[in-house]
């Protein structure tokens, strides 16, 4: 009886603090969503107005002074290649260090994986200027793979490991090549954690911005990029900006609420071994 009320303490304290940091994320969300539509006085108001007469002016100004349908698209090419490139070079090097357990390489790619992105930004600038990849679209996808192309082998690392080595000693016996024993055996038992870090990386490059900031330019601008350019020296366009984060942010809100179940079905696989 005492372990029970325990534990039920324990988790009566677990929700409370996890409630308290969800209100307080979740409140910048709010906070960013109802700025959008107030008028550029009331946002800066103190104390603050919440009960105004929504206007739409913020919205109106951001797609007239952008093409967001063109920067929508540069996000998707971008963070869409990126991810699929990344998977084709990922799995099979992934189920190579799980396989043959190459504890030497999986150091090496943790300690990619903890680089900052800004560490790459010079050699690849004068790289890039010699090779004319300045704001190409292939420049700006090489880069995302960079920060993708280890979060990929790194987690999947694990889910490599967690498959029983009969099965693939089993596929091996029935005459499978280590690439059909891959394609045939490991990728469909490890779907989950496939659906996951496809997911977390699409959002990694999705959000990326000192790569496009340094590297690219007009014709590769993404969507944060674009919300970047309402602040200005003199002052900040709250409204707009506002409403631009609002636009930036609700694909991958959409997103995560639609895979959610995939999302957190294959983070659990991915745990668990055995």
């Amino acid at each position: 009886m005492g372990m029970r009320k325990t534990r039920q303490i324990q988790d009566f304290i677990f929700w409370i603090i996890l409630s308290i940091f969800l209100v307080f994320f979740l409140f910048i969300f709010f906070w960013m969503f109802v700025s959008s539509f107030k008028p550029n006085l009331l946002i800066v108001s103190d104390p603050p107005v919440w009960f105004f007469i929504p206007t739409l002016a913020h919205y109106g100004e951001v797609f007239a002074r952008n093409p967001f349908a063109r920067y929508l698209f540069n996000s998707l090419t971008i963070a869409v290649s990126s991810v699929g490139l990344s998977l084709v070079v990922g799995l099979p090097a992934a189920y190579s260090i799980a396989k043959y357990k190459q504890d030497g390489l999986a150091l090496a790619l943790l300690v990619v994986r903890m680089l900052p992105g800004i560490t790459f930004l010079v050699p690849l600038f004068i790289v890039y200027k010699r090779l004319g990849l300045l704001d190409t679209h292939a420049g700006i996808v090489i880069t995302h793979i960079l920060t993708v192309l280890p979060l990929i082998m790194w987690v999947m690392i694990g889910f490599f490991e967690d498959v029983p080595s009969e099965l693939l000693d089993a596929a091996l016996i029935d005459g499978c090549s280590q690439l059909g024993t891959m394609i045939r055996v490991m990728i469909p038992l490890s779907l989950p954690g496939i659906t996951a870090v496809a997911i977390l990386s699409f959002i990694s490059s999705w959000n990326n911005f000192i790569f496009v900031l340094i590297l690219g330019g007009s014709k590769t601008m993404t969507l944060p990029l674009a919300v970047y350019n309402f602040l200005t020296y003199g002052q900040v366009n709250w409204g707009a900006l506002c409403a631009a984060a609002t636009v930036v942010t609700l694909p991958v809100l959409l997103l995560a609420l639609v895979v959610q179940r995939f999302l957190a079905g294959g983070l659990t696989m991915g745990a668990i071994k055995g």
